[in-house]
């Protein structure tokens, strides 16, 4: 059976790159079997919305590397935008100097961030409130959505035990774009203990990200 592996950003961790050497090895031991490896620059939901696609296109019967070519063109249109509540475990992930993350908390600073061309995080915007930044998400995916607007076909969303939250985001696109289908779940244990409790993230099909 050959394998098309999607992996996680390269941008966020090394396992693309150990994905991609052991693949190699196999494939010296076992020359007739085909492993590919796909780095998805995408974390969470993102990562899982790119393998939702794969899997329409295999159930539309295209090949391994029809698929693969796929990802390959459209990642870079996969949009990750994200707001946390807890600025403190951005900063104990470094992703935030602990001044920051003080003074951020103080005057109820929430940022907007996302995951760029390179699979890093990046920030987008800062908002003052739990609930602009919660808008926020929404406001950048009517920037972001362009010509993908009328293809995306479901929008994940993902959250850090804050269903509430993730459902007015998701009943907030609703509203404003008319999309009907959405997948929300929670975030894993090992993004979320960078993120915390309270993230809210959003994953589509752009025109950028």
């Amino acid at each position: 059976m050959d394998i098309l592996h999607i992996a996680f950003s390269s941008g966020l961790s090394g396992s693309f790159n150990s994905c991609r050497i052991a693949a190699a090895d196999v494939c010296e031991k076992y020359p007739d079997r085909r492993i590919v490896v796909v780095d998805s620059l995408a974390a969470t939901l993102g990562q899982g919305l790119l393998v939702y696609k794969a899997v329409q296109l295999k159930e539309a019967e295209k090949n391994l590397d029809e698929i693969a070519a796929w990802l390959e063109e459209n990642k870079y249109h996969l949009v990750h935008n994200f707001t946390v509540d807890d600025l403190f475990h951005l900063h104990r992930g470094g992703r935030l100097s602990k001044t920051a993350a003080f003074v951020g908390t103080m005057i109820n600073l929430k940022p907007v961030l996302h995951v760029d061309d390179e699979g890093h995080l990046v920030m987008l915007s800062k908002v003052r409130g739990r609930k602009k930044s919660l808008i926020g998400l929404v406001d950048c995916m009517e920037k972001q959505l362009g010509d993908w607007k009328d293809k995306n076909d479901i929008i994940f969303i993902s959250h850090g035990d804050c269903p509430e939250d993730a459902q007015f985001v998701a009943d907030l696109i609703k509203e404003r774009f008319g999309y009907e289908n959405f997948m929300i779940g929670y975030i894993g244990a090992t993004i979320g203990a960078h993120s915390g409790p309270g993230t809210v993230a959003l994953f589509y099909m752009g025109d950028h990200r």
